[in-house]
């Protein structure tokens, strides 16, 4: 194993400085910004600020994260970036050889009122059979304290596993009191570095109260020898960024969700 795979096998994150070029992010951030505008003259809610307690607590019960799956499906400069080496070689590293797109998320987090998340777990919206699924948060700006970056568990991973009632909302309140976001490792970060973490990983932010917006896109990804459970309805493109997919049939490529 890799000393890559060792520290995230260990903490449960990896963090990538400078993966990407001052050139490609100036690109990348072309495109993320047209997005945005784009998603802004739509007549959708592009707002995905999470409900509950928790939420409540951070932002004062209003705040807005303009949001949209999948930004690959709007720029081809993104879905590029998915597939750029540096990029890849980390996710290997991590994952193995065969890597498969399962969906990409843009978050950006408007100057003074941009949405925190309260700590949580993704394992429960896309739980995969080998549990392999990961996530990769592009920074397209940087994300200071300040700006509501990232913040971590080392070592939750292993010592939640599969946990239930940890979608941010606060049903599992056992847990959420014992992992307070005000503790939590604070992952600040600049443009072109990029996040690993596993989906069992505790982790959240808190709002952006700067004068800066911040803007990241979330790859979530799995081997591709591993497999969404069955019945799950997120949305899975299915794509394979390197490598092989090899339970792909006939029948499963073209019920791509």
């Amino acid at each position: 194993m890799s000393e890559i795979g060792k520290f995230f096998d260990e903490n449960g994150y990896y963090f990538a400085k400078g993966v990407y070029s001052n050139d490609e992010i100036k690109t990348m951030e072309h495109d993320f910004d047209r997005v945005v505008d784009q998603l802004l003259k739509s007549d959708e809610n592009v707002n995905a600020r999470w409900g509950g307690r928790m939420m409540d607590a951070l932002d004062g019960g209003e705040s807005v994260i303009i949001h949209t799956h999948n930004i690959q499906s709007f720029s081809g400069v993104w879905m590029k970036a998915f597939q750029q080496d540096n990029f890849l070689d980390v996710t290997e590293a991590i994952v193995g050889p065969d890597i498969m797109l399962h969906h990409s998320k843009l978050f950006c987090k408007p100057p003074e009122k941009g949405s925190p998340f309260p700590m949580h777990q993704d394992w429960q919206y896309f739980p995969s059979v080998k549990d392999s699924m990961m996530a990769a948060i592009i920074y397209v700006s940087e994300a200071t304290d300040e700006m509501g970056c990232v913040r971590v568990y080392p070592g939750s991973h292993k010592e939640l596993g599969r946990t239930g009632g940890m979608m941010g909302r606060g049903d599992n309140e056992e847990i959420t009191e014992k992992y307070p976001i005000e503790k939590a490792t604070v992952l600040e970060a600049e443009p072109g570095d990029v996040l690993f973490f596993s989906y069992f990983t505790l982790h959240g932010s808190m709002p952006n109260r700067s004068n800066k917006t911040r803007k990241s896109v979330l790859v979530q990804m799995l081997s591709g020898d591993d497999q969404i459970e069955d019945e799950n309805r997120h949305t899975n493109v299915k794509l394979v960024l390197r490598g092989w997919n090899h339970l792909a049939t006939r029948s499963s490529v073209a019920s791509i969700g």
